[in-house]
């Protein structure tokens, strides 16, 4: 059966400007064998692209994003709010096919989610150090354990390549994945193949959700891409990011705040907004191919029941791991 590709989500630069050009968007084992003694030596773009994240990731830190926390008494949030951002984030793609390409542009769509146990397999390219390789298992490790939490659908790592599989390459190893996605995922068709390989700079990591044309709202296989060229905290913002959003969460809106889904990247964490809206998104009220009209008075009806009417949620704590 020919996989469709349901989703791809991605953390894009053009919301941000910066002085310079653009900007963002376990324990399982790593699946790849022990990195050699010497890892490759990377190209000069791979060289030149770090050294521009670095230096996107201080500019941003400067200018007070990247937040950490969950927000607070400047992000005050109520069931009105709660509902229309899910709405947005849950119910519009972000990008689209269009002939032999995806390009970025809205569009409204039916409510997606998992109905299998999601395991995440994290698998690292020859270039990323042992070390960068464990912050990152321990990152998604917390990660999926707060996402299974908030849902309360199954969300593990595992040592395999999962059915969510997320590869942390350099530029070099990401061009040459062709073959290695035809392989995760058999019969994927070559314009989302050239999603990834012909990935620009401006697109800092992307998650790709498949269904089945059985099931069409059901997520079967999910693929995400995370530059190992960015620097820790980007990185950790990416994994935070491409992995909740391909539990179902598949658009960004710039209401939505305090929320890594906003392209503003004014936090760089899920935050307690964001799991208020996969605990609604994972509701058995509501179910797998819903559209806007059939959804919108049961979303209303959960946000309330967790923001009750007249209440409003000025604090969050902040529950990131260090």
């Amino acid at each position: 059966m020919v996989p469709t590709a349901a989703l791809l989500c991605a953390a894009l630069s053009g919301c941000v400007r910066p002085a310079i050009e653009p900007t963002p968007g376990t324990d399982g084992a790593a699946t790849t064998a022990p990195a050699p003694r010497s890892a490759p030596q990377p190209s000069a773009e791979s060289a030149r692209l770090e050294r521009r994240y670095a230096q996107l990731e201080q500019d941003l830190l400067a200018r007070g994003l990247l937040r950490q926390d969950s927000g607070g008494p400047d992000t005050p949030m109520d069931s009105r709010m709660l509902t229309g951002n899910f709405m947005q984030i849950a119910l519009f793609d972000e990008f689209v096919p269009d002939a032999d390409r995806i390009v970025a542009r809205e569009s409204e769509s039916a409510l997606r989610r998992w109905e299998d146990r999601v395991e995440i397999g994290l698998v690292f390219g020859d270039s990323v150090p042992e070390a960068e390789r464990r912050r990152d298992r321990a990152t998604v490790a917390g990660l999926a354990e707060r996402l299974a939490t908030a849902t309360g659908h199954p969300v593990t790592t595992t040592a395999g390549t999962g059915n969510m599989t997320v590869l942390v390459v350099n530029e070099d190893e990401r061009r040459a994945l062709g073959s290695r996605l035809q392989t995760l995922i058999p019969g994927i068709s070559p314009p989302v193949v050239a999603a990834v390989t012909d990935m620009p700079p401006t697109i800092f990591c992307l998650m790709i959700a498949f269904s089945t044309d059985d099931a069409p709202h059901v997520y079967r296989r999910a693929v995400g891409i995370i530059r190992a060229e960015h620097p820790q905290l980007l990185r950790k913002s990416c994994l935070h990011e491409e992995i909740a959003q391909g539990l179902g969460l598949a658009n960004d809106s710039p209401a939505a705040r305090p929320s890594i889904f906003n392209d503003d990247e004014e936090f760089a964490l899920l935050t307690t907004h964001d799991e208020l809206l996969l605990a609604i998104l994972y509701d058995p009220r509501l179910q797998p191919g819903m559209d806007a009209v059939m959804a919108q008075p049961i979303v209303r009806t959960i946000a309330e029941e967790l923001l009750p009417p007249d209440t409003v949620a000025r604090t969050t704590p902040a529950l990131e791991e260090s």
